[in-house]
């Protein structure tokens, strides 16, 4: 899953380090959400997108087109 992780991190001037720290987590789990080598949780998603004060939509994006798409 695409994400926005990084570019608000950046827009707020953060570093890894200290955006994990702001949301409990490691900086090595948000090096892994920011790659898209993790998707998080749903209760950490939720975190991360009040934290930037965006919807989890705006920071989180699904792409279409999956088995369970209604044709």
């Amino acid at each position: 899953m695409e994400n926005r992780v990084e570019r608000l991190r950046k827009e707020l001037g953060m570093n890894q380090e200290a955006f994990a720290k702001a949301i409990g987590v490691s900086r090595q789990t948000v090096s892994s959400i920011e790659t898209g080598k993790y998707n998080p949780s749903l209760d950490l998603a939720f975190v991360i997108s009040d934290f930037f004060g965006k919807t989890i939509e705006e920071v989180f994006l699904h792409e279409r087109g999956g088995k369970y798409e209604k044709k």
